[in-house]
């Protein structure tokens, strides 16, 4: 078997996986011709990439008001950019 070694800082990891979740992976792994340690690192960077609507609250809740003085163009004057800049 042919592997490709690219450098990726990485901190080896240890989990544990129940009958089902493993033979899962291992069809998934065989279908996408990958790694299992590929498949798993695919799913947490899926997992991780996804905002939860709690969490888009959360830095509204925490950033509302940080600009009290922001002036806010009405849209008759965003339009008109708009339609100067080619939009």
């Amino acid at each position: 078997m042919l592997y490709v070694v690219r450098y990726m800082g990485a901190t080896r990891t240890q989990i544990y996986l129940t009958e089902t979740q493993r033979k899962a992976l291992d069809a998934r792994r065989r279908r996408e011709r990958k790694t299992l340690a590929a498949v798993v690192r695919d799913a947490i960077d899926a997992y991780l990439g996804e905002v939860s609507p709690n969490e888009y609250r959360a830095v509204l809740d925490r950033t509302f008001g940080a600009i009290p003085d922001l002036k806010v163009p009405s849209r008759s004057e965003g339009r008109k950019r708009a339609r100067r800049l080619g939009y």
